[in-house]
């Protein structure tokens, strides 16, 4: 069988169909926004909402909200549930409005996806993955139905890193590393591995990418951290998630009876020394393969997913479009199983009480991410040559045998 060499025509072609997909699965997230009601989230955002359009979106972090759980959002956040509460005045549902940031995070993010495969891999493996982030059930269930603001931090994330290690544009990774923060919190954990393949690129350019990342922080951290530091930082920083136990380490220590003090310490104080874990791995692996800085961070926020004691559903985002990153079965498995988990608990009484099938789900899920972390790791480790900015010059060996 002869090799086949990609060019530039089978890229666009690639392309080209990875944005109808793409399309196609924003229009289907919109329709399940516009005809649903969504779950508490929804409710619960609108009250935030509300309450920010009183007080602003710095204020907000002092005063009591009754009713409404803790407000344990960045300062972006902030600024954009006030946008989409003044936009409810047009006439325009705030439950289909919330849900929109998230579908378009998914939508640009298969386009992301894609453009980053594509330099590591053949446009055919880049095609299907970029497809499968627009057509994967756990983005579809967690952005068209949920509407939290996970997606929209994720793709933030790893547009950072595709912008430092594949664009050389390090002023713009840093304001979209600041970006990925200032919507959620999550991020946070691959900050420093941003930071080391920065540094690792050279003084120039860690000097742009601090710029633009310490630029886009203060602009949008400053007010609140001038003014109500110490209620951020028990809102947002210090933020251990919900107490249920329905997904991974803390389920299955559940199981197996462990003492409620240690489940307590999981879900409190042991909560931080997972994002050291995830870190510590991140800050390792970006030191070792700067050039794999994508994989590097879809590896580390599904790490933190692994390890993670907080249970929600909109938690499965974290590794779902950066499964795709680590490989094309690997995102297509854990997108079937792990999917299965979301639409099948959110078609329940309660997104934060599973059914029996489904925590068994949930665990075979955990169980998926586990190994397909294992197998990207491993690929990213043995890519030891630098990334090719177009799949016209890859080597035709590592087209042909790419994942």
């Amino acid at each position: 069988m002869g090799i086949r060499m990609w060019g530039e025509r089978d890229v666009r072609r690639a392309g080209t169909t990875v944005l109808l997909a793409a399309v196609a699965g924003f229009i289907a997230r919109m329709i399940i926004a516009a005809n649903s009601p969504g779950p508490a989230d929804v409710r619960i955002f609108r009250g935030f909402a509300e309450a920010i359009t009183v007080y602003g979106p710095v204020r907000i972090y002092e005063h009591p909200l009754p009713g409404l759980p803790v407000y344990n959002h960045p300062p972006l956040a902030g600024w954009m549930l006030m946008g989409l509460d003044g936009l409810t005045g047009l006439g325009l549902s705030f439950s289909t409005l919330i849900r929109i940031p998230a579908s378009a995070a998914d939508f640009c993010c298969a386009l992301l996806v894609f453009e980053i495969v594509r330099r590591r891999a053949a446009p055919r493996t880049a095609m299907l993955c970029g497809i499968g982030v627009a057509v994967s059930p756990v983005l579809i269930s967690t952005s068209g139905y949920h509407g939290n603001t996970d997606a929209v931090a994720i793709a933030f994330a790893l547009a950072a890193a595709h912008l430092l290690a594949d664009r050389k544009a390090p002023l713009a990774a840093g304001v979209a590393a600041a970006l990925s923060i200032s919507v959620k919190f999550i991020p946070v954990v691959v900050i420093p591995a941003l930071f080391v393949a920065a540094l690792r690129g050279g003084r120039p350019v860690l000097v742009r990418f601090a710029a633009g990342f310490a630029g886009l922080g203060a602009l949008v951290w400053g007010p609140a951290l001038v003014t109500v530091p110490l209620d951020l930082e028990r809102n947002v920083l210090e933020y251990a998630g919900g107490s249920y136990r329905l997904w991974g380490l803390v389920r299955f220590a559940d199981v197996i009876g462990l003492p409620e003090s240690v489940i307590t310490f999981m879900q409190g104080g042991g909560h931080f020394l997972v994002v050291l874990v995830c870190v510590a791995a991140g800050i390792r692996l970006a030191w070792l393969r700067p050039a794999q800085l994508p994989g590097v961070v879809a590896l580390t926020l599904g790490l933190l997913l692994l390890l993670s004691t907080a249970s929600g559903l909109q938690y499965l985002t974290w590794a779902a479009a950066g499964m795709f990153v680590l490989g094309a079965a690997e995102g297509f498995t854990y997108s079937a199983v792990v999917g299965l988990v979301a639409v099948l608990g959110y078609s329940g009484r309660s997104a934060v009480r599973w059914s029996e099938p489904v925590l068994y789900l949930g665990a075979a899920g955990w169980l998926v991410l586990a190994a397909g972390l294992a197998t990207g790791l491993r690929r990213v480790l043995a890519a030891t040559g630098p990334v090719h900015p177009s799949t016209e010059t890859a080597p035709r060996a590592q087209l042909e045998n790419a994942p």
